[in-house]
């Protein structure tokens, strides 16, 4: 299905404004990819890679991990965000910036770190 993996393709990470940015992490694709198979459910990339203008546009933060194509706010068929949190945070402990918000939930694969919601 996927040219990144079995259930992504590049087209789903590509910035919302039509400007074709699309440089994706292979490490977050993993993550992703590891997400659905556990809960075995369709995972909807709500914003991954976004260009300076379009972060500037959507009120993301000026160091954005979307800048560097190494986040994505996602939506997990039939899971509640929390649940998606919970098992992010579980699984990786001591690296990634995970944030839970009412209606998806936030990854990113920076080295150190980062929990809020």
């Amino acid at each position: 299905m996927g040219d990144l993996s079995k259930n992504f393709s590049r087209s789903e990470f590509k910035c919302s404004c039509g400007c074709g940015y699309d440089d994706v992490s292979l490490e977050l694709v993993s993550v992703l990819q590891k997400l659905r198979e556990v809960f075995n459910a369709p995972v909807t990339i709500n914003s991954a890679c976004r260009c300076k203008g379009w972060n500037k546009e959507v009120g993301g933060a000026e160091k954005s991990q979307h800048l560097l194509g190494t986040a994505a706010d996602i939506v997990v068929s039939d899971v509640p965000p929390a649940l998606i949190y919970q098992y992010l945070d579980r699984s990786y402990p001591e690296s990634y910036g995970i944030g839970k918000y009412k209606s998806f939930t936030h990854i990113d694969v920076r080295q150190r770190r980062g929990r809020w919601g």
